[in-house]
């Protein structure tokens, strides 16, 4: 033969054939499992797609450039921040600072990192031109490095330039720092208010609460006795009635912070605008402490006054079994300079309970204050809780009255005396309004109200 060959029988082309076949179903499936696979995950030359790489922090520890930023020497931070990746360095200090070892058993100080940005660092101090710079370099503007983020350092130091600088270029009004608090939490005192109205047109929530003690914004004004950022969140409907974590209203804030005499007006006009606005001045915390509570606690006479006329209740009780009364009376001691015996006399104008004689311990050094409440009683109880108590120095200076009350004691009082305190207990919680409106020579309207004379009788 002029060529080899094989000879192949029918059965044996037959195999072939189904090899074939067989082999060619197995190629379109392998090819149509590639298609749905691409369909389904993308090939990586849709770039688009992919997520983006994260990108790895960069570190400044130089002291020169930390100079540079801290200082606002705009030219030379042109020079060094040309790009992305600069613009968004970490700026790290190592500072010393004392910390408590157990192992030691003392304190020692021990270094510590904190981290900021140079748009922290810029939108903090003010630099305005340094903070555009930095942002059109690719600076990121809601970059919370070392717990905050620029509008948080620019609300903290009243810097309104800077934080509208940066709403402008796309800052989020809302942005939480590490600890939960939004900018407009930090504005907390009066030259902040430009930076929380430029929040609040830029959409910052008004009602947004802070993350672990649940405090709104309008908390926090009234914490700081801010009247003007009180009025402007109530303009945004901040809501009144919100409770912090602890229960508190703005009002019972208000009242729990207006405890420094030189502050005492603002807080009193803090307020007076929630109330006038519709808040309940009756609302308790979760230890049922209301504002009266706080406002007796602090001292603080126009306060309670105000809180009164407004239907706080006198004798509701704390989760300590105390009445406002006796918030007053403890504090008697501390404030001595801001005529607490007016707040007793109001409580007991407004209805106030008896006082418990055990108390009287409270107001033993201050003799106008325990005057007030000996002549609530129609007979002076047993001084074996209070005399004792009062310095000899002190007795003497007050001779007349502290001898008067000790003569006093346990023996019938004046038939006049005797009288008051049957009208009074007669009219109750109305005496604040309806002593004024008796017909009555005025002298006696007065004796009505306790007045203060110097001694008992």
């Amino acid at each position: 033969m002029s060529r080899e060959t094989f000879a192949f029988t029918s059965s044996t082309l037959r195999a072939l054939r189904l090899q074939r076949e067989r082999l060619e179903w197995e190629d379109r499936r392998r090819a149509l499992s590639r298609q749905c696979l691409t369909r389904r995950f993308p090939p990586a030359t849709s770039s688009s797609l992919l997520p983006k790489p994260a990108r790895r922090p960069r570190y400044c520890r130089d002291p020169a450039v930390h100079n540079i930023l801290y200082t606002g020497d705009l030219q030379t931070i042109k020079n060094i921040f040309k790009d992305e990746a600069v613009a968004n360095v970490i700026v790290e200090t190592v500072s010393e600072e004392l910390m408590w070892s157990a192992e030691l058993g003392l304190w020692v100080l021990s270094p510590q990192k904190k981290h900021t940005s140079p748009l922290r660092i810029a939108a903090a101090r003010g630099y305005r031109d340094c903070v555009k710079h930095l942002i059109l370099q690719g600076a990121e503007v809601d970059a919370v490095v070392g717990g905050k983020a620029a509008l948080h350092d620019s609300s903290i130091h009243q810097r309104a330039e800077c934080a509208q600088l940066l709403l402008n270029y796309g800052a989020n009004a809302n942005v939480l720092s590490e600890e939960g608090l939004a900018p407009l939490h930090l504005c907390t005192s009066p030259e902040t208010l430009q930076c929380a109205e430029l929040l609040l047109e830029h959409g910052a929530l008004v009602n947004l609460s802070t993350r672990d003690r649940r405090t709104t914004p309008l908390h926090v004004a009234a914490e700081h006795g801010l009247e003007a950022h009180v009025q402007l969140y109530l303009c945004y409907g901040a809501a009144l009635a919100h409770r912090n974590r602890e229960g508190e209203t703005a009002l019972n804030a208000a009242c729990a912070n207006a405890d420094k005499p030189a502050e005492a007006e603002r807080y009193y006009r803090v307020a007076k605008r929630l109330l006038e606005c519709g808040a309940d001045a009756r609302t308790a915390s979760r230890k049922n402490h209301t504002p009266l509570h706080n406002a007796c606690s602090n001292c603080h006479p126009r306060l309670v006054a105000l809180l009164l006329r407004h239907g706080a209740a006198v004798n509701v009780r704390n989760c300590a079994g105390y009445t406002p009364m006796d918030c007053a009376l403890q504090a008697v001691e501390e404030y001595l300079d801001r005529q607490p015996e007016s707040i007793i006399a109001t409580l007991l104008d407004h209805g106030a309970a008896a006082i418990n004689p055990k108390m009287l311990k409270f107001c033993s050094l201050a003799p106008r204050a325990l005057e007030v409440v000996l002549n609530s009683y129609d007979r002076i109880p047993s001084c074996d809780s209070w005399v004792e108590m009062v310095p000899p120095e002190m007795w003497q200076e007050h001779k007349t009255f502290y001898d008067s009350a000790l003569q006093m004691t346990n023996q019938p009082r004046q038939l006049q005396h005797l009288a008051r305190c049957a009208l009074r207990k007669h009219l109750g919680a109305r005496c604040h309004s309806a002593i004024p409106e008796l017909n009555l020579p005025p002298s006696l309207r007065d004796y009505l109200q306790l007045p203060l004379e110097g001694y008992i009788r």
